[in-house]
């Protein structure tokens, strides 16, 4: 798949989730087979560029090209100028957010509130791929809601508007991330643009990840929760695809060094204190539904230093060794 210049080495792309896809998370899923890994969003407002939060968010520091960065607002001239200040922070492409459903971000009328004013997305698409010299992509949802599906015409604008890639995650703004992925709308949207679509929603396995591609025609996937905590998933889709077989399970030696250093990488990138705190959703995602996980949650998340963390991970890992080389499951991993 290609977005401008930029060849990606699979179809596999990260789905930007704020507070998730910071610049360890998504080095870690590039190194382990993801093609593309697009950025947490960064506001418009430009009032937030000296915050520690957004300059952590352009921090894009010994990042594998290309270096997607997804920026979020309603105005077109604050956009235009926030992709301006991504791309002069090394952002290779710039991804504008009209996905999200969150209420904060609808409440402003951005994110997919943006769906229901179409000559809104048509000014902001064509000010801020007018103000860039490097390839923009979008983000969207199949409408408003149910009664307002409009992804084909918000597709077509894009084209028009010389967006050059479009993610569509398949649920509209009402259903949040309730109900079933409308695969079909995504295909419709696939038909009516020559630009490439990427399908996001509800991909969480190798046999999920082929099926949408051939029941929707996209380019490529998208994959964002089914990825926490699981980040070798792209490796195992990406074997999948080319083999049509399916890799091992990754064994408890394997995922116990990829949780620490990931940890460590936590630490290093927000400091002791923030990612001490930041860890404590990754490691409680790595280790869902393994034996004996509720009650070494409950205990992690009381632990106040780094020190502490990391011996308790360790701790819970060489009990899982007792049980042998591969994860050992206490219950069914949610979707």
């Amino acid at each position: 798949m290609r977005i401008g210049p930029y060849h990606l080495k699979n179809n596999l792309i990260v789905a930007p989730m704020a507070g998730v896809t910071d610049r360890p998370f998504r080095m870690l899923c590039k190194s382990m087979g993801a093609g593309m890994a697009v950025s947490e969003m960064v506001s418009s407002n430009s009032l937030l560029y000296g915050s520690e939060k957004t300059k952590r968010r352009a921090n894009h520091e010994g990042e594998v090209d290309p270096i997607s960065v997804q920026i979020v607002g309603a105005d077109p001239k604050m956009l235009a100028l926030a992709a301006q200040y991504n791309v002069d922070q090394g952002a290779q492409i710039i991804d504008i957010n009209m996905g999200c459903p969150a209420k904060k971000i609808c409440n402003v009328l951005a994110g997919s509130a943006l769906l229901q004013n179409e000559a809104l997305v048509g000014r902001i698409l064509e000010t801020v791929v007018g103000s860039v010299d490097v390839p923009v992509t979008l983000k969207i949802r199949t409408g408003w809601d149910k009664q307002h599906r409009n992804a084909a015409r918000i597709a077509q604008i894009a084209e028009a508007s010389g967006i050059q890639a479009l993610a569509i995650h398949g649920r509209t703004r009402a259903c949040a991330y309730s109900g079933d992925a409308e695969y079909e709308t995504i295909a419709s949207v696939k038909s009516c643009v020559t630009i490439p679509v990427i399908a996001n929603g509800d991909i969480t396995t190798p046999e999920k990840a082929r099926h949408v591609l051939q029941k929707t025609g996209a380019d490529a996937v998208m994959i964002g929760r089914a990825a926490q905590g699981r980040p070798w998933l792209f490796r195992e889709i990406d074997h999948y695809m080319k083999t049509g077989t399916h890799l091992p399970a990754p064994q408890v030696e394997e995922v116990h060094r990829v949780l620490i250093k990931h940890v460590y990488e936590l630490y290093m990138f927000y400091g002791e204190y923030t990612g001490l705190r930041v860890a404590r959703k990754h490691i409680s995602w790595y280790t869902k539904g393994l034996t004996g996980s509720a009650h070494f949650r409950h205990q992690m998340n009381q632990l106040e230093s780094s020190t502490q963390q990391l011996e308790a991970v360790n701790d819970f890992f060489e009990s899982q060794l007792k049980c042998g080389e591969r994860l050992c499951y206490a219950e069914e991993l949610a979707a």
